[in-house]
C-alpha cells in the first residue's frame, strides 16, 4: 500500500512521533472525535511510528481499526480519525488542516475498516446480555463492563488491577451432558448469593465462570466462602460428584482493554 510521505532520521525519529501524535490528536479532535480520553491507544503509537519509519502501515491500520472496535468506536468515527492522520501526515500544508475521509487513500481505508469489522463480527457472537442456562451475564457483556472498567480508570490515573479484580470459577473435571450443565447452574447460584453487591458475574464458558469485583479486603474471603459452598452443594448431589472441586484463580487485568478482551477469550 502507499505509505505517508513523511521522511525522518534514526536521531529525530521520537520527536517526529510525539509531534505526529500530537497533532493527529488534535486534528482529530477538530473533526469531531467524541471521546478525548479514550483516544490515546497503543495502536496509535503503532501507526505513528510506522509512519515515521516509513515501515509498512498495513499491519498498523489494521490494529488501530481493531482497537477502536474494541472500544467501542463506530465506522464512521473511526475513518474519521483515518482521515485526520492522512491530513497532518500527506504534505506541506500551513498548520491547518481538513480530515477528509473522502481524501484518504483507498488501500489506508480498506485496511482500517477490515480490522475494524473482524472485531465487531467477533464481538457480535453471543451479543444477549444473560446466559439463558445459568442466569449470568455474558461474556459479551463482561467485555462492556471491563471497557467503562477501563475508561474510569484511565480517568482516575490508575490502572483497572489496581480497583477491580477479575476472579474465574472453573470445575477442573465436568462430565458432558446433565452433571455439567447442573453442576454450572449451581455454581451460578452460589455466585449470585455471594457477590450481590453489583458485582459483574458472567458465564465465559461451559464449565468457567467470572467475577469482576471491586478490589476490597473481603474479596478473598468472598471467594473462599464460594469455594466452600460450591464444594458442600456438589457432594450433596450424587448426580454431580464427577464433576470435581472448584479451581479458584485472580486473573491479572492487562494494560489495556483490548488485551482484557484477548484474555478473556483464552480463559
Amino acid at each position: 500500500m502507499r505509505k505517508v510521505p513523511l521522511r525522518c532520521d534514526a536521531t529525530t525519529t521520537r520527536g517526529l512521533r510525539r509531534t505526529l501524535r500530537y497533532r493527529w490528536r488534535t486534528a482529530s479532535l477538530a473533526a469531531g472525535w467524541p471521546f478525548p480520553s479514550d483516544w490515546s491507544s497503543s495502536a496509535v503509537d503503532a501507526v505513528c511510528a510506522a509512519v515515521v519509519t516509513g515501515d509498512d502501515l498495513a499491519d498498523p491500520l489494521a490494529e488501530l481499526g481493531a482497537a477502536r472496535a474494541e472500544a467501542g468506536v463506530g465506522l464512521a468515527g473511526t475513518l474519521q480519525d483515518l482521515a485526520a492522520l492522512h491530513a497532518v501526515s500527506s504534505g506541506a500544508h500551513d498548520g491547518l488542516v481538513s480530515a477528509d475521509p473522502d481524501a484518504v487513500p483507498t488501500a489506508m481505508v480498506r485496511i482500517t475498516a477490515l480490522g475494524w469489522s473482524d472485531v465487531v463480527t467477533r464481538l457480535s457472537i453471543g451479543r444477549e446480555v444473560e446466559d439463558p442456562l445459568t442466569g449470568l451475564n455474558t461474556a459479551s457483556y463482561l467485555r462492556t463492563r471491563l471497557h467503562e472498567v477501563y475508561r474510569a480508570a484511565r480517568v482516575e490515573g490508575r490502572t483497572a488491577g489496581e480497583g477491580h479484580a477479575l476472579i474465574t470459577f472453573s470445575l477442573r473435571a465436568a462430565p458432558d451432558g446433565y452433571p455439567r450443565m447442573m453442576a454450572m447452574v449451581l455454581v451460578a447460584d452460589v455466585l449470585r448469593a455471594v457477590f450481590d453487591g453489583g458485582e459483574t458475574v458472567a458465564l465465559l464458558r461451559s464449565t468457567t465462570a467470572a467475577v469482576l469485583a471491586t478490589r476490597d479486603r473481603v474479596v478473598p474471603a468472598r471467594c473462599l466462602r464460594v469455594r466452600s459452598m460450591i464444594g458442600h452443594r456438589l457432594a450433596a448431589d450424587p448426580a454431580l460428584h464427577g464433576c470435581g472441586e472448584v479451581h479458584l484463580r485472580e486473573e491479572s487485568l492487562p494494560p489495556d482493554h483490548a488485551e482484557a478482551c484477548t484474555l478473556l477469550a483464552s480463559l
